[in-house]
């Protein structure tokens, strides 16, 4: 049963890898996703006090009752790159679908920041994230069971959030459809930038 789950989640990274969600070129470049969140009213705050940051410019994720997602990123501190990281998450129940979305994930302090980049993290089931864009929405099973939403990055009538556990987490939608009612929690693997 395991292997088969992961044989799943595998085959559904495939597809939307090679969906046309994936053929857009800028939509995995850094600068265009830290953008998009520091034109957040919300967003940006963070990002200008932050300790440190995780960007992920684009996550794929996807589900046929089985589900999973993935994506690559970067760890800054103090603004400075400091190693790259991957989100994988797996998940079983009710779901339906593919996304894309880009996720930024902030660091109130040293400790918050410590706690991420030991090696491997995974976030519970009462991780909160915003959703800044229409159309993105948080589940109960894998960033808690709230979130916020807008008409877009600029609008003055976002959700309101703070840190919880030192860390605060928003994701940008960038197309698909999903329909979904799972349980998991997003694991990381942050891996330090090796310095000459």
């Amino acid at each position: 049963m395991k292997r088969l789950k992961y044989v799943l989640i595998i085959f559904i990274m495939m597809l939307i890898n090679l969906s046309p969600l994936s053929l857009a070129g800028e939509d995995d470049d850094y600068a265009n996703a830290i953008k998009i969140f520091r034109e957040s009213n919300v967003s940006n705050s963070f990002l200008n006090n932050c300790y440190g940051y995780a960007i992920f410019p684009s996550i794929g994720k996807g589900g046929l009752i089985f589900g999973g997602s993935y994506g690559n990123g970067k760890v800054f501190r103090g603004g400075e790159f400091t190693g790259r990281v991957t989100v994988i998450e797996g998940s079983i129940g009710f779901q339906a679908g593919g996304k894309k979305f880009s996720e930024i994930i902030f660091f109130k302090d040293k400790r918050a920041f410590d706690e991420f980049t030991i090696g491997a993290f995974e976030f519970n089931a009462t991780a909160q994230a915003v959703a800044i864009t229409a159309g993105v929405e948080a589940q109960a099973g894998n960033f808690g069971s709230s979130a916020g939403a807008s008409k877009n990055p600029n609008t003055l009538l976002q959700a309101q959030t703070t840190y919880y556990k030192g860390m605060a987490i928003f994701l940008h939608s960038k197309g698909g459809l999903m329909i979904e009612v799972s349980v998991g929690g997003q694991k990381f693997k942050y891996k330090p930038l090796i310095r000459s």
